[in-house]
C-alpha cells in the first residue's frame, strides 16, 4: 500500500501553511492564533481519513482476474491475449490499474493499462504477446493497483492467474501453405525446380497413349488386350525416407538478427519436411551434443509434422562441441532402412578428420547431404571497403577464414559427398531445391 498523488499533495500543502505560518511568526509578524489551530487541525483530519481510508481499503476485495490466450505462439510472431476482471461485490465503478507478469522471453506491448470495473459487470482488456525464444512458458499472477474509496492510497495486489503456453518455431507459414498451391507457394519461396530428365521411377497406372508419350512407356500385353495403345504412367518415387541430423553444439548458438542460427536451421528443417510429407515421404530427426539427444523415427503423413514440432519446440542448444562420431553411431543403430540424411552444423577447419570418418560411415548405408550454416556478417565484412587498419584485419582475418572453409568443403566433395554451404536465412529454399532435384534425378 502507498499514498496516492492526491494524498501527498494534500500533506504539502498543509505543511506549507504550516511553515509559512511559523516563518512569519519568527519575523515577528502578526499571525492569527485560531490559523494554527486550523491548520494543525486539517492535518489531524487528514491523518484520520488517511487512516480510515487505509482501513476501508485492506477490506475492499480483489476482482478475479480470468487469462484467456492461445496455447501454443509462433517464435517471432505477435499474439493475441484477453484479461476478464470481474468485480461483483463493488457498490462503484471503480478504475484500476492493470499489469500482467509476462515470462522471460516474451516482449509485451500495451501493458500497463488503466480500466474501469463496473459492478455487475466483467470488463476486459488486451494487449500482445512476441516471443523471443522458443520454449514452454508459464503465467503465474497478474498485478493490480486498486485505489481506496476517497483515493487517498493505491494498494497492489498480486492476483492468481496460472496458464501455460508454448512457443514453437516460426510454423505458421508452414500452415499457411496449404492454402495455396505446392509449386505456387514453393515458387514464391524462391525455390527452383530441376527439369525433369526421364521418366519417374515408380509406376503410378496406364493410360491411353498420348502425343509425346516415348515408346518405351507402351505397355504391350496391355495393348494387345485392348487393341489400342495403352502407356504406363510413372511418378516420383514415394515412400522415400529422410533424416535430419540437428546439432545442438556451440556452433549453432550464433546469432544474425532476432533468431539464432539453430532457430533457421529448425525452420528450414520443417519447411523441408512439410514438403516431403506432402510427396508421400517419411521424415524423422536425430538432434546430437544437446542436453538429452532425442530421436523421432520417420514417418509418412501430415501428422507427422505436428509431432515434429511437439519434438522440437524446446530444444536448445548447449557449449558443447559437436561429436559426429558418437552421432553417427547412435543414427545407424536406430535407422537400418536407406535413407536421405541431411546433417545440419557449422562447419569449421578443426572438423577435418572427425567429420570424414562419421560421414563415410553414415554413407555406407544412406545417401548423406551436409548442410553447412554460414555467419551473414562474414559476407557483410567482406565486401566492407576498407580504409583503416583494423578495418583491414578484421578483412583479412575473414578472408583467410573463409578460404579454409571452402578448403574443408572442396576436400569433402573430392571423397563424395556432398555439402550445402548456405546463409541461415536461405537455408530453407536451399534444401527444398536439393531434395526436388534429387528426387526428379531418382538418385535419392
Amino acid at each position: 500500500m502507498k499514498p496516492t498523488r492526491l494524498l501527498l499533495i494534500w500533506l504539502g500543502v498543509l505543511l506549507g501553511l504550516s511553515l509559512l505560518l511559523g516563518t512569519a511568526q519568527a519575523l515577528q509578524f502578526k499571525v492569527p492564533v485560531t490559523l494554527h489551530s486550523v491548520v494543525w487541525g486539517l492535518l489531524l483530519a487528514l491523518l484520520l481519513l488517511a487512516l480510515l481510508d487505509a482501513l476501508r481499503l485492506r477490506r475492499r476485495p480483489s476482482p478475479r482476474v480470468q487469462r484467456q490466450m492461445p496455447g501454443s505462439l509462433a517464435l517471432g510472431r505477435w499474439g493475441e491475449v484477453c484479461l476478464t476482471l470481474d468485480c461483483q461485490d463493488y457498490p462503484q465503478p471503480l478504475t484500476v490499474h492493470v499489469f500482467d507478469h509476462v515470462p522471460d522471453g516474451l516482449s509485451l506491448e500495451n501493458l500497463p493499462q488503466f480500466i474501469e470495473l463496473r459492478p455487475g459487470e466483467r470488463s476486459e482488456l488486451g494487449y500482445r504477446l512476441r516471443p523471443l525464444r522458443r520454449g514452454h512458458f508459464t503465467f503465474s499472477r497478474c498485478e493490480i493497483h486498486l485505489p481506496s474509496p476517497f483515493g487517498l492510497w493505491s494498494a497492489r495486489r498480486f492476483i492468481e492467474a496460472k496458464d501455460d503456453t508454448r512457443v514453437y518455431p516460426d510454423f505458421a507459414r508452414l500452415y499457411g501453405a496449404q492454402l495455396l498451391g505446392v509449386d505456387n507457394w514453393l515458387s514464391q519461396l524462391g525455390v527452383r525446380q530441376r527439369q525433369r530428365r526421364g521418366l519417374g521411377l515408380e509406376f503410378h497406372q496406364l493410360r491411353e497413349f498420348r502425343d509425346g508419350d516415348s515408346l518405351r512407356q507402351i505397355d504391350w500385353k496391355a495393348t494387345a488386350r485392348q487393341r489400342t495403345p495403352i502407356a504406363r504412367e510413372y511418378q516420383d518415387e514415394r515412400d522415400q525416407q529422410i533424416v535430419f541430423m540437428l546439432d545442438c553444439g556451440r556452433r549453432m548458438r550464433s546469432q544474425d538478427g532476432e533468431l539464432s542460427h539453430f532457430d533457421h536451421a529448425l525452420n528450414a528443417c520443417l519447411l523441408l519436411s512439410y514438403v516431403a510429407l506432402r510427396q508421400g515421404d517419411a521424415v524423422g530427426l536425430s538432434t546430437f551434443a544437446g542436453d538429452q539427444p532425442r530421436y523421432l523415427a520417420p514417418v509418412k503423413g501430415s501428422s507427422q509434422l505436428n509431432l515434429l514440432l511437439n519434438a522440437v519446440y524446446d530444444l536448445d542448444t548447449t557449449r558443447r562441441t559437436a561429436d559426429y562420431e558418437a552421432a553417427a553411431s547412435q543414427l545407424l543403430a536406430r535407422q537400418k532402412r536407406r535413407a536421405l540424411v541431411i546433417m545440419v552444423t557449422n562447419l569449421r577447419d578443426e572438423d577435418d578428420e572427425a567429420l570424414m570418418s562419421a560421414v563415410k560411415r553414415i554413407r555406407r548405408q544412406h545417401r548423406v547431404l551436409v548442410a553447412s550454416l554460414r555467419e551473414e556478417v562474414l559476407d557483410q565484412l567482406r565486401h566492407t571497403p576498407v580504409q583503416t587498419l583494423p578495418e583491414a584485419l578484421a578483412y583479412s582475418g575473414t578472408v583467410d577464414y573463409l578460404n579454409t572453409r571452402d578448403e574443408l568443403h572442396d576436400r569433402l566433395n573430392a571423397h563424395g559427398l556432398t555439402v550445402l554451404d548456405t546463409l541461415p536465412s536461405d537455408m530453407g529454399a536451399a534444401l527444398v531445391t536439393r531434395y526436388l532435384g534429387w528426387k526428379k534425378a531418382g538418385v535419392l
